[in-house]
């Protein structure tokens, strides 16, 4: 159902590496719907190799205690997470999270609930979050409203 729903969009050449990571998806915790969903909102996923790539930043996130239903929520609301560079973007982000106070826990809980987070620059993340906690606001939730603010909008309200 959920194939012949979306399948058209998908370039026959590929259709190959859709199966097996429509499997993998759904053995993560997403269901048919959400696992071809997350392929039609970022395809780039299909040239991501399963083994070497894709399954490398779940047990990255199991590391960090996230469970599957967190790692199922972060993936159907923002696939791109699946793609970013643990080296370049994922650790060093976590890292300036935890140089903030920020538990694995809470690191784990915040990737889950707001994985575009991830997609913000470090500069962006570390400033913002160095600001916050200067004036005793940093959260998981002032970050998270702090982080989708122009940059004259947090500069008004916050500087």
């Amino acid at each position: 159902k959920v194939t012949s729903r979306y399948g058209q969009k998908f370039n026959p050449e590929v259709n190959g590496s859709v199966k097996p990571l429509l499997q993998w998806l759904t053995e993560l915790g997403l269901t048919d719907e959400q696992s071809m969903k997350a392929l039609v909102m970022y395809p780039l996923l299909l040239r991501s190799r399963l083994e070497a790539n894709l399954k490398l930043r779940v047990q990255w996130m199991t590391g960090l205690g996230m469970d599957g239903s967190q790692i199922a929520k972060a993936i159907a609301s923002f696939p791109h997470i699946l793609t970013y560079s643990l080296e370049e973007n994922l650790k060093p982000k976590a890292q300036l999270l935890r140089e903030r106070g920020f538990t694995n826990a809470e690191i784990a809980s915040t990737l889950a609930k707001d994985p575009q987070l991830f997609s913000y620059s470090s500069k962006r993340l570390a400033h913002r979050m160095g600001v916050l906690q200067a004036l005793g606001l940093l959260t998981k939730t002032s970050l998270r409203n702090a982080m989708v603010m122009t940059d004259a909008k947090f500069a008004a309200r916050f500087e």
